[in-house]
């Protein structure tokens, strides 16, 4: 679940963005100041408008909700006469992880297929298309549901025919100072802890 306030240019509107809609159809039912976004397979999205009346939102781009300021939202929800309510999630979804394998991709000169450990006892598989990816390394992961800096979402699908569950981060990706212009991911140091929360730019 990802969390988007963008006042200067979006306006004063809290988008809650729940899943990929896998380019399906959108369908839109609204109440009051509260919007449904959905598709044939269920809610997609949230679109709340004048949200500060209610919730005091800090920041720009992607924010995180306290346990209140959530149970605010869903009695917004609620009051505009939907059933449905959102379920705290205070997973990060940008973490540390630790690469156990890396295989060239079947169909593909250029990317690899690995393995890698997300947090202890989780393992995604990941197609990487950097060079200098490599087993034995500790890396950025941006997990199923992350926001990049630069807006882009992460979700699962394939690359070339094989599933891909997340995206290993370049330095550029995400907007560190300094990040070097040649292409490759992240390597972070051996003492780096699978499963922390990675602090991204702005």
């Amino acid at each position: 679940m990802i969390f988007s306030y963008n006042p200067k240019h979006v306006g004063d509107t809290l988008m809650v963005i729940l899943a990929d809609d896998h380019n399906k159809e959108n369908f839109v039912e609204s109440k009051g100041n509260v919007s449904r976004v959905f598709t044939e397979d269920g809610t997609v999205a949230w679109n709340l408008f004048h949200i500060s009346e209610t919730v005091a939102l800090t920041g720009n781009g992607q924010v995180t909700l306290t346990d209140e300021e959530l149970a605010q939202v869903n009695q917004l929800i609620q009051a505009a006469g939907f059933i449905e309510q959102l379920a705290a999630d205070h997973e990060p979804k940008i973490v540390v992880g630790y690469v156990q394998s890396c295989e060239k991709h079947p169909d593909s000169d250029h990317l690899s297929v690995t393995m890698t450990e997300v947090a202890p006892g989780e393992v995604l598989q990941i197609v990487c298309g950097a060079p200098n990816v490599a087993a034995g390394q500790k890396v950025v992961v941006a997990k199923p549901g992350a926001m990049m800096p630069d807006g882009l979402l992460i979700w699962s699908g394939e690359l070339r025919g094989v599933k891909s569950d997340g995206m290993i981060c370049s330095a550029r990706e995400l907007h560190l100072p300094d990040a070097p212009t040649e292409k490759g991911i992240l390597v972070l140091p051996e003492d780096a802890v699978i499963g922390t929360a990675f602090q991204v730019g702005k």
